[in-house]
């Protein structure tokens, strides 16, 4: 069975993903800060938006911008103001209003034809709130904050699945230090500083699709690292006006 896909919006995301992003899973992009993630998403909701295509967005960080949604779309005054219209903008500042907004987003889903979902991010609210808890040691509030984002996850997979409305999430990652703890010949090399996902596990249990973005001194590029059908493989890119572009290999 051919699995459906929406496009990503940019002729390389495109061609990058043979066909753009899959309509029945959620797909989670991550990556540092100034890697690109918000755009990518802005992209992909503005690409929508213009064919007259209602979008959730919830924006957990600040990082839809209007301005950016105009340079994207290119079009006159009175189709931007239009198309603006199909995009559904939830703005939760808290890990509870996260959760109120996906409440909102259940009773949107239920009401109108919803063409795409994204959240962006998924787990920076949840790490504010977990490292609360932590800090006071309150075992009970830790283990209903995981439960609480592992129930978001579990929501956002049956919409992808059984309503076929694709998914896109952002996550941040962290950089975990490991000390070696045993002996390993001299030529043997390891890396002691692992890039992960916050979240991690539960993000790559729900998520069938997996994109690091990375971003070393103005050079980004992409990694799918994780795909039902496409191999991992890179693309090195540049965020322009329109959106991005090819750029040569680093």
């Amino acid at each position: 069975m051919n699995e459906q896909k929406i496009s990503a919006g940019s002729y390389e995301l495109n061609q990058f993903l043979q066909g753009g992003y899959e309509t029945d899973i959620i797909t989670t992009l991550y990556g540092p800060g100034g890697s690109g993630k918000s755009n990518f998403c802005i992209i992909l909701a503005t690409s929508q938006a213009k064919k007259q295509n209602k979008t959730i967005f919830i924006d957990t960080e600040g990082g839809f911008s209007s301005e950016r949604f105009k340079q994207i779309h290119n079009g006159t005054k009175e189709e931007i103001e239009k198309d603006l219209q199909n995009i559904l903008l939830l703005k939760p500042t808290s890990f509870q209003e996260q959760q109120k907004a996906f409440e909102e987003m259940l009773t949107h889903v239920k009401k109108q034809t919803i063409s795409l979902i994204i959240i962006d991010s998924i787990a920076m609210l949840y790490r504010l709130e977990l490292g609360d808890a932590i800090q006071t040691s309150d075992q009970e509030k830790i283990s209903k904050v995981n439960r609480n984002l592992a129930n978001q996850l579990r929501t956002l997979n049956e919409i992808a699945r059984k309503q076929n409305i694709p998914v896109i999430v952002t996550n941040q990652v962290y950089s975990k230090f490991e000390p070696t703890t045993y002996h390993l010949p001299p030529t043997t090399s390891i890396p002691e500083n692992r890039v992960s996902m916050v979240g991690g596990d539960l993000l790559k249990y729900w998520s069938k699709c997996l994109i690091e973005l990375q971003n070393h001194y103005g050079k980004r590029k992409l990694i799918l690292k994780k795909h039902r059908s496409l191999p991992v493989k890179e693309l090195a890119f540049e965020i322009i006006g329109p959106g991005i572009r090819k750029r040569g290999l680093f």
